[in-house]
């Protein structure tokens, strides 16, 4: 994994099986912007996918906030994803923005979002393409596209119902108020919340216990519980028969059986 992307806003560094990606431009509270970004974060998903290596990815972001959405200068100025006329403007969001949900969502790896303060608009979005969401106290989540008088362009109207069901979904989109940490548990928005300065040290927690499995069968996981969401039952159970059926076959399978009978931590390859 190249921990120096092109954009210079994005950071990268492993630890073991995981790969901690950081948003880091401060100037714009680390918004979602230029082809750069949007090339790196493609990129990381795609060398993921391809380094088995890689277990788990947590995703946070540099200073007070995690992501701020789409840069609001660009939007005021007509500059950028924002300019030109209404075709124009509709394929730069297809050229742009929507690369990222649509890299994320192909990402095979148990992706985390470790969600150190405000998630604003395309940023809040960004937090629910992630797996799993822990918040620190100084999180928030304002789903706030009608604030500044636009939908969601990046997937969020997709997204949020899955994750906190239609009614609440519609309040935040409808209303776009943010929602505090301690609300997101509320209503599933996050699985937890944990002090500031005890944020990272949750996510990596998590992310090790994640990578303490076998990558195949982590990826398999995720594919069908990402699939589940839209196919009929039928599907996903003749998925999980072809998956089972390769799992079966693995050194990993026959290593956790084999650890379970010896009463030993197992050891796994990938293989």
């Amino acid at each position: 994994i190249n921990t120096k992307p092109g954009s210079g806003r994005l950071h990268l560094v492993r630890d073991g099986h995981v790969l901690v990606a950081t948003l880091d431009d401060p100037a714009t509270r680390n918004a979602l912007y230029g082809d750069d970004l949007f090339a790196d974060i493609e990129t990381l998903a795609a060398n993921a996918n391809a380094d088995l290596s890689v277990r788990a990815v947590i995703l946070t972001g540099a200073g007070p906030a995690f992501c701020s959405g789409g840069n609001i200068r660009e939007m005021h100025e007509k500059a950028g994803m924002f300019g030109g006329a209404s075709h124009e403007i509709a394929q730069n969001y297809r050229d742009g923005i929507q690369r990222i949900p649509r890299a994320l969502m192909a990402l095979d790896v148990p992706l985390i979002a470790a969600v150190n303060g405000p998630a604003i608009g395309a940023g809040c979005d960004l937090a629910y393409m992630c797996d799993v969401r822990i918040a620190s106290t100084r999180a928030s989540f304002a789903e706030s596209f009608v604030r500044v008088g636009i939908v969601a362009g990046d997937g969020g109207s997709w997204l949020l119902p899955r994750l906190v069901g239609y009614a609440r979904a519609a309040e935040m989109a409808f209303t776009g108020e943010a929602v505090d940490a301690k609300q997101g548990f509320a209503i599933g928005l996050v699985s937890k919340v944990v002090p500031h300065e005890k944020l990272m040290e949750s996510a990596l927690d998590l992310a090790g216990r994640i990578a303490a499995n076998p990558p195949h069968v982590l990826r398999w996981t995720k594919r069908l519980l990402r699939e589940a969401q839209h196919e009929r039952l039928d599907t996903i159970l003749d998925m999980a028969a072809s998956y089972q059926a390769l799992a079966h076959q693995t050194s990993d399978h026959a290593e956790a059986v084999a650890a379970l009978l010896e009463k030993r931590p197992p050891s796994f390859t990938g293989q």
